[in-house]
Order: structure tokens, then C-alpha cells, then sequence
């Protein structure tokens, strides 16, 4: 995927990480709704592609080319490159995920094994970024400057929707989920921000958010396998008796958040000086969703980790 370029190929590999992907969910799933996971991660995925192979297939009957290197010479009409873009972006964003084609993620982290979630927010989600940067921008700059406006709208309501629909979560994986629905739409604004300190931010905030959200699911695999559990209710007080694993945890959540020294800090303020020079009214948006992110991650480090031992298991670990 991230070596090919021709459109077609990147195609078959953008498609192939499926099998391995709904094997992994399907089989070794955690809890009884796997299969309906599997299905459903396969069935979005597919969906979303079927429009990009088809622009593919017109592309290579307009130009006899699927290249990359000869594609960016290529001026296609006004009305072919819109449709063009469309169906990129559409199978782009199911991959990223941008809401409201986000409900597929957060089943699939649910049911998927410790080793499932961290593929998933470590490689998958970067491969519609990557696609954003390859070739829909390069290939259709156009249509990229055009559909902007439509960008921010739908990135801005998903990073809002986001950060309220962790709230209400009780699963620590599907929280952790809802926070990478977050943070990946903040890439995708870094992307649409027609500079390049916003371009910059956001592969920034992508390999960051690789890091971060694989340890954070990591360690909710490490609660889930001792005390059996992802609900969390049944948390509470987990720093008198894991010390050391609290503090790790602190600094993930400090990380996930974009606290000042460390890696999520980076990509995010990038991402806000690109935003200011675009346009300095949507730099209060990108705060808003800053401060939204810092309320659910210590909400969530303040019910696992601090007040009474509330769990059998735990006061016996």
C-alpha cells in the first residue's frame, strides 16, 4: 500500500487487508457479536471501494493509464474529476473513519481481539489519510480546493460528535474507539488545509495517534485479561493496587489529549497554526474539540484509576 504507484494496485492492496482483518475479528474475536463485526467492517469497507474502482476503470478507459507520475499531468473535465473526487474521498473516509461512516470502527474494536485493535489503530485508519495525501489531493487539486468547505463541515461535526458520544459509552474499548474517530478527523482537516505546516500537523498526528491509541488499547487488553471486564462500572481505585500501570496509563491519556511534550501536541498544534492561516474562525472550533478531549480522557482516568475499589476482582487481585 504504501510503496505502489499505480491507483490500480494500491486498490487491490487497499482491498486486501480485509481478509486478514475479518479472519482476525471473525475467529478470535473477544465476545459473541464477532461475526456480526467481521461482517459489518467487510461489508462497509467493500461498499465504500465500489465507487473508486469504478472512477478507476473510467480513468484508465480516458487516459489508458492507471500510473500515478502520469496522472498528475492529466487535466481531466470539470464534471469527470467532482465525480472522480467523490468516489475517492467516499472510500477514503470509510477507511479513516469520518462520520457518519464511523460505525463500523467502533464495533470492529469492541470484538476484535488486544492484536485486532492495535492493527486497526495503528495501520488501518492511516491508509485513508494516506490515500487523501497520495492521490486524491496530487491527482485532483481542483476538486480538492472545491469540496474544502464540505471537508471542514463534516470533519468539524465529526470531532464534535465524537468527543460527546464518549460520554456515554461504558465500554473502555469503544471509548478509546470514539477517541480515534477524534483524532483522525482532526488529520483530515491537517490535510484540507491548503499549507503545509496543516499537512505537516496531520501525518504528525497520524503517526502519533499509531502509537498512542495502540498503547492505550493495549493496556485496556492487559484490565480485560486479569479482571474480565471492559465495563466501566465495575472499575474504580486501580492506582492502589497498579501503581506503576497507572502512571503509563496518565501518560498515554496525556498524550491522547496533546498535552505540551509530548507527541500528540505536535501534530494538533501544526494542524491549528495551518487552520489559522486558512481561515482564523475555525481555529476556534479545533479548540472547542481540544477541550472536549481533555474532559472524556480524565473522565475516563478518574473512574478507572481513582475513588473505591468497586470491583470484586480487583479488591482480590
Amino acid at each position: 500500500i504504501f510503496t505502489v504507484l499505480d491507483i490500480l494496485l494500491f486498490y487491490i492492496s487497499f482491498e486486501g487487508i480485509l481478509f486478514p482483518l475479518y479472519y482476525l475479528i471473525g475467529f478470535w474475536g473477544s465476545r459473541s457479536r464477532k461475526i456480526f463485526a467481521a461482517f459489518q467492517f467487510f461489508l462497509y469497507t467493500i461498499f465504500g471501494s465500489i465507487f473508486m474502482l469504478l472512477s478507476i476503470v473510467i480513468i484508465f478507459i480516458k487516459t489508458g493509464t492507471t500510473c500515478l507520475i502520469d496522472l498528475l499531468y492529466y487535466q481531466f473535465s470539470k464534471e469527470l474529476e467532482f465525480f472522480f473526487w467523490l468516489s475517492f474521498f467516499f472510500a477514503f473516509s470509510v477507511k479513516i473513519p469520518i462520520v457518519p461512516f464511523h460505525l463500523w470502527l467502533t464495533e470492529a474494536h469492541v470484538e476484535a481481539p488486544t492484536s485486532g485493535s492495535v492493527l486497526l489503530a495503528g495501520i488501518i485508519l492511516k491508509i485513508g489519510g494516506y490515500g487523501i495525501l497520495k492521490f486524491l489531493l496530487p491527482i485532483f487539486p481542483v476538486s480538492s480546493i472545491f469540496f474544502t468547505p464540505l471537508v471542514y463541515i463534516v470533519s468539524f461535526f465529526g470531532i464534535i460528535y465524537g468527543c460527546f458520544a464518549v460520554l456515554r459509552q461504558s465500554d473502555l474499548k469503544r471509548i478509546i474507539a470514539y477517541s480515534s474517530v477524534v483524532h483522525m478527523n482532526y488529520g483530515t482537516l491537517g490535510l484540507f488545509s491548503d499549507n503545509i505546516l496543516g499537512i505537516e500537523g496531520s501525518i504528525f498526528v497520524m503517526l502519533s495517534h499509531g502509537i498512542v491509541s495502540s498503547g492505550l488499547f493495549l493496556f485496556i487488553g492487559f484490565l480485560y485479561d486479569r479482571f474480565g471486564t471492559r465495563i466501566i462500572f465495575y472499575y474504580g481505585g486501580l492506582v492502589q493496587i497498579m501503581p506503576k500501570f497507572s502512571i503509563f496509563f496518565f501518560l498515554f491519556s496525556l498524550a491522547n489529549i496533546g498535552f505540551p511534550g509530548t507527541s500528540g501536541f505536535i501534530g494538533e498544534f501544526l494542524i491549528m497554526l495551518g487552520m489559522f492561516f486558512n481561515n482564523f474562525f475555525l481555529i476556534f472550533f479545533c479548540f472547542l474539540g481540544s477541550i472536549l478531549t481533555s474532559v472524556y480522557s480524565f473522565w475516563l482516568y478518574n473512574r478507572v484509576f481513582f475513588g473505591f475499589i468497586s470491583n470484586f476482582a480487583v479488591k482480590n487481585f
